[in-house]
């Protein structure tokens, strides 16, 4: 059942037979559907994040923060806090949740999420890019010579986005999350493919180091969409999150 949320700004397919004990939130350029699979015997609501989906984008370049407040209406359906599913920059949002509303939020199971940096995280952007980027700051360069070149160096996501969620994207992927992480007060299940490329399991042992109460699961011989990959294990972690009511 698709229902909406603040006035039509935010969708989501509600599952199960009764009011919902889990939130999934799903990963950039993605939406709801990912976690069919996941959430087939769960009393579940799989949301559609502003910009993606059904739901609109927001209007100005919102950071995860702003996403998370964003959700509070959707939190007012669970009857108790949710156990929150959260796959790459739903994770993000997950994260952010956990750690500004700590008392609406159950349990999360984060997966394929870029949590913290690394030494492969990024790689520095082409020389000709840095110049034209000090160029366009003191205004020797005008701003569409250095869009073309963003488009031509920059990564599929950031091609593939348009308009404000550009902006969004740039924002999202310079967030640090290292104390939203010590913040976090309820258990966490993080579940990580151990040939996630975009996310790699150095970040998830890193990760579940900062947590105080976390386990980790490394599935073997999996990438980044374990949703639709393995949607056995991310059920599985949302029970051991949970506990026994959650099912």
């Amino acid at each position: 059942m698709l229902r909406t949320f603040s006035a039509g700004q935010l969708f989501a397919e509600q599952s199960g037979t009764d009011y919902p004990t889990v939130l999934a939130l799903h990963g950039w350029g993605r939406d709801h559907r990912d976690f069919s699979g996941v959430l087939a015997d769960l009393d579940a609501l799989a949301v559609d994040l502003p910009g993606f989906g059904l739901s609109p984008p927001p209007v100005n370049a919102w950071g995860t923060a702003e996403y998370a407040q964003c959700l509070l209406p959707v939190l007012e359906e669970f009857r108790t806090p949710p156990i929150v599913i959260g796959h790459s920059f739903g994770g993000r949002v997950a994260v952010r949740l956990a750690a500004l509303f700590p008392d609406g939020i159950g349990g999360l199971v984060l997966t394929g999420v870029p949590l913290l940096r690394t030494n492969n995280t990024r790689a520095a952007p082409p020389r000709a890019l840095r110049i034209a980027r000090s160029l366009n700051r003191v205004n020797l360069l005008p701003d569409h010579t250095v869009e073309r070149l963003r488009n031509k160096y920059g990564s599929t996501d950031y091609r593939a986005a348009q308009g404000v969620m550009r902006k969004v994207l740039v924002r999202v992927v310079n967030e640090s999350y290292e104390q939203d992480l010590k913040d976090i007060c309820c258990p966490v299940q993080l579940v990580w493919g151990s040939a996630d490329g975009e996310a790699r399991p150095e970040v998830a042992h890193r990760a579940v180091k900062m947590i105080s109460q976390a386990e980790l699961v490394v599935v073997p011989d999996a990438g980044h969409m374990l949703p639709l990959s393995r949607p056995g294990e991310l059920r599985a972690a949302v029970h051991r999150a949970g506990g026994p009511e959650c099912r």
